[in-house]
């Protein structure tokens, strides 16, 4: 069983700048473009098969995601990580991530609480033994754009989305040195099954722990 890629499908790539901008910042999230690296726009043009046009477009909007950084007469790069940018994300994350998941207890509309439960269910019946790690970054990935999409805020899904692609990031970063990366996965479970019960309480509680663990795991391998 295998997530959907990030938290875009292919219908919902309307031109080739859309294209071009979901598989360069896919591509930075799970770290196949390593924090630092030389960003070549005619390289990517060409193994995207779009021109550049359209590679720049994406690049321009991954700079507004602090996912690249620019420097005159230097080119682009892939943002580098600091470990104070773990609290500055967390911070964040604890304070809207638990909003996020009240509101879609809350406001969520039955047919969305189904998707929820049916995402715990294939969750929890994952085999984490065939699934590679970053397959379960991925389900964690589709997890909370799922949460952020039934908070029906659009606003808030923006944040979100841009927030936890850095913690992603950090996540790969240190992914080979944490031991519980299928418990981490496997929280959402209960979370998801909190909103889709419309346990806005629960749902707040889940999320925070959730958040605060995610920092904690990461500082006990640093």
């Amino acid at each position: 069983m295998s997530a959907e890629p990030l938290d875009l499908d292919s219908s919902a790539v309307a031109s080739l700048a859309d294209k071009a901008y979901v598989a360069i910042r896919d591509r930075l999230i799970m770290l196949d473009i390593r924090p630092g690296d030389p960003i070549d726009d005619d390289e990517l043009a060409k193994d995207l098969d779009v021109g550049r046009t359209p590679v720049r477009e994406a690049l321009k909007r991954l700079e507004g995601d602090r996912l690249v950084v620019s420097y005159p007469r230097r080119g682009t790069f892939a943002t580098g990580m600091d470990i104070s940018d773990l609290a500055h994300i967390s911070d964040i994350r604890a304070q809207l991530e638990p909003l996020a998941a009240r509101r879609a207890a809350e406001r969520a509309v039955r047919t969305a609480h189904a998707e929820l439960e049916d995402l715990a269910s294939r969750i929890q019946h994952l085999d984490v033994t065939q699934i590679d790690r970053t397959e379960l970054m991925r389900w964690d990935l589709a997890v909370h754009r799922a949460i952020y999409r039934a908070a029906g805020n659009p606003h808030l899904e923006d944040v979100l989305i841009r927030y936890d692609n850095l913690a992603t990031r950090i996540f790969c970063l240190f992914l080979d040195r944490l031991p519980t990366v299928d418990e981490h996965v496997g929280e959402h479970v209960e979370l998801l099954r909190a909103i889709a019960a419309g346990d806005a309480d629960q749902a707040d509680d889940l999320a925070r722990e959730h958040v605060l663990g995610f920092e904690r795991a990461i500082r006990s391998v640093i």
